[in-house]
């Protein structure tokens, strides 16, 4: 056992003990409290003038899809031979050696959403990593967590270039329908094969996945930066009845009523970059505090290589700059991010009988000066103090 005393603890649960322990189980956390005796044989970790915070989740990212430094050979994002893909994994593609992994947990970046990038229409599946493994079985949290879907700029310039469809928004949009309708039908085949077996239809793992968020059990991840993208996405949403993240947001200061209306789920970022393309114009890091203040859960994002991963606090930082609440940026990287993804039942906070991935710092987390001295991921100790 483990025990982290006397640390200012920012649970992400409601409560802030100036000066509070938490004690580790194994893998779990036991308890979190205010003067925790020490198990006999427990280790002891004095976090005097200490912060102490869940890991921080990445909500979406490409860590070990694009792996550092290497150009085609790490590059396994993008399948843009086809752009509809629902049957790719991102878990076949991750390399765990991928030291942006080293460099995510080091900064106290404990778990991560990564998956397929925006080329295809339909692109593949999501999954959530916590990020110490040495295969990427171990490091699974979820997955399939999500089925990545993309609107806007992306998919039409990648197949304009090959001379076939998508090279709209209406293009992109309708093969988005057919598919979701075949998944439709799919499951209706299903349903008539469990009692006439000469009906059952041949395993499609295509469709598989399309059942599942049918189904409700997954979500899409929708790619859309622009307003008309963002509504695109929700409008779809609504026509199957699905659940859906809205995964980069950029305009989705400008609608945020509507956003509002619907109960959106937003992911926002990367915001520290460049305005690369169009669909840039209006990127903003006031962002993340405009939606926020206007009653919106959201969570940040690097979108990773894009912004390297442990700059994920950085960018909370930020957003605490151009006008967010601390807290609220402190919560867009840890429950928030758990709970827009479906993983609050193991990580984003400080809880008993969750995952024990802590952090402790040596000031405040929002301080870009501030070091990671602890970092733990399933109660093993990652970093240590050097």
């Amino acid at each position: 056992m483990v025990l982290i005393k006397n640390g200012k603890i920012l649970t992400m649960n409601g409560k802030v003990y100036e000066k509070g322990d938490i004690l580790i189980d194994g893998k779990l956390i036991f308890q979190v409290d205010e003067n925790i005796e020490a198990p006999p044989g427990a280790e002891v970790i004095d976090a005097e003038g200490k912060w102490v915070m869940p890991g921080i989740i990445d909500a979406h990212c490409h860590i070990g899809m694009w792996e550092d430094g290497i150009g085609f050979e790490g590059a396994d994002g993008n399948e843009a031979t086809n752009p509809v893909t629902p049957s790719l994994r991102a878990i076949d593609a991750v390399n765990p050696e991928d030291t942006c992994f080293k460099e995510a947990r080091e900064n106290g970046i404990t778990t991560v959403v990564t998956g397929p990038g925006s080329a295809n229409v339909i692109g593949g599946q999501f999954a959530a990593l916590k990020t110490f493994g040495r295969r990427v079985d171990d490091m699974i949290l979820k997955e399939p967590l999500a089925l990545k879907v993309a609107f806007g700029e992306n998919p039409k310039r990648v197949y304009h270039g090959q001379k076939k469809a998508p090279s709209t928004r209406m293009a992109t949009v309708a093969i988005l329908r057919v598919h979701l309708v075949k998944g439709q039908e799919y499951k209706k085949r299903l349903e008539k094969g469990k009692d006439d077996p000469d009906k059952m239809p041949e395993r499609d793992l295509n469709m598989e996945i399309l059942m599942k968020v049918l189904n409700k059990e997954i979500p899409l991840k929708a790619h859309a930066h622009r307003a008309d993208d963002i509504l695109t996405a929700l409008r779809i949403a609504k026509e199957f009845d699905v659940d859906i993240t809205l995964d980069h947001c950029t305009e989705g200061h400008r609608i945020m009523d509507f956003l509002i209306e619907e109960d959106a789920k937003a992911i926002v970022g990367p915001l520290f970059s460049d305005r690369s393309k169009v669909e840039l114009k209006n990127m903003t890091f006031k962002a993340p505090g405009i939606l926020s203040k206007a009653g919106l859960k959201i969570a940040m994002m690097t979108d990773h290589p894009v912004i390297p991963i442990q700059y994920l606090p950085v960018c909370a930082a930020i957003a605490v700059k151009e006008g967010m609440d601390e807290m609220e940026a402190l919560k867009s990287i840890t429950i928030n991010a758990a709970e827009i993804t479906g993983i609050a039942d193991r990580v984003g906070s400080l809880e008993e009988g969750k995952d024990a991935d802590i952090v402790i710092y040596d000031g405040d987390p929002l301080d870009v000066r501030s070091k990671t001295e602890w970092v733990f991921i399933d109660g093993y100790a990652v970093k240590k103090p050097e």
